[in-house]
């Protein structure tokens, strides 16, 4: 074999290595081939249960999910995979995980398990953020809508026999989204908007940008709360004098009961000394067997009400 029969034998070889390996881990890209299923149901795993909450209601009797990080005691930043979550991951045909660092062990199993023409949707690339970004998108309106609609599309490239089914599954899904606290979000944003709030850490600010609320807590408290480091003296100073009337006066605390610290326990307990509405909010669905919406409808509305009480007590 002459040189340059050699040199295009080789260059084929790598195409056809690169081109197995993109279809293996290329973010969002539908698969190649129909994947494995049982009985023509889809497995699905999600990193999180508000994710696996969101594919299950569109794949309907189509899909068997398996959401990972589903304890409400458990902080997902510090969630270590194990056998069982290796091997739901390596036989699903779909892979939805959060990014941004949120749920690095979850990309470390899909890059170990390398499954080939497995679709994995990562929603911090979806929504076009960078791998160091406030990694809670969930709590924004405008990333969930993203990443249902990746998740629809996933669906029907995967399982195209069954489109009209997950296209009836997403509309409705679209509706009971809007209907349960999109909506309700827009109301507060109508009514409250600019108005100051304090968070015991950084998974609210996607919903104030939604309800168009004021945060005032220093940022660097709230990031070092949730990567789970200790605030600077300084911040630390300054959310207390906040709560103490000082510095844009909070009128709600809102407070992140998986984050929990000595440090956000004393100013909770200082909210409530000076008679400050707070709200607690949760990193995952609770109820554990609440939709998504649900949850968020009832946090939503718990918001809805220390506003109005915070007004009242003006």
């Amino acid at each position: 074999m002459n040189r340059t029969l050699i040199l295009a034998a080789s260059i084929l070889a790598i195409v056809i290595v690169v081109g197995v390996v993109y279809a293996a881990t290329n973010l969002g890209a539908p698969p190649q081939v129909a994947c494995s299923t049982a009985g023509g149901v889809i497995p699905i795993v999600a990193g999180e249960n508000f994710w696996g909450s969101l594919v299950s209601q569109i794949g309907g009797a189509h899909v068997n999910v398996t959401s990972i990080v589903t304890d409400p005691n458990t902080d997902p930043h510090e969630y270590e995979s194990n056998a069982a979550d290796a091997r739901a991951i390596a036989n699903a045909c779909l892979v939805i995980v959060n990014g941004a660092g949120y749920d690095t062990w979850a990309l470390n199993e899909i890059a170990a398990s390398n499954t080939p023409h497995q679709t994995v949707l990562n929603v911090q690339v979806l929504v076009g953020q960078p791998v160091d970004a406030n990694p809670h998108f969930w709590y924004s309106p405008y990333y969930v809508n993203t990443t249902v609609r990746a998740m629809y599309r996933a669906l029907v490239a995967i399982d195209p026999a069954d489109s009209s089914y997950y296209r009836q599954q997403y509309a409705a899904l679209n509706s009971s989204l809007w209907n349960s606290y999109m909506k309700q979000e827009q109301l507060i944003k109508q009514q409250f908007a600019g108005t100051p709030v304090a968070a015991t850490e950084s998974i609210f600010v996607y919903m104030a940008n939604a309800t168009g609320l004021k945060i005032i807590t220093p940022p660097a408290f709230m990031e070092a709360v949730s990567e789970g480091n200790d605030p600077s003296a300084q911040d630390v100073a300054t959310f207390q004098n906040q709560l103490n009337g000082g510095n844009g006066t909070v009128r709600v605390l809102v407070y992140n009961e998986q984050t929990v610290t000595p440090l956000t326990q004393s100013l909770l307990a200082l909210a409530a000394k000076n008679e400050i509405p707070y709200i607690r909010i949760s990193e995952t669905i609770q109820p554990s067997n609440f939709t998504f919406q649900a949850w968020m409808q009832g946090e939503v509305g718990e918001l809805q009400d220390a506003l109005n009480a915070a007004a009242l007590g003006q």
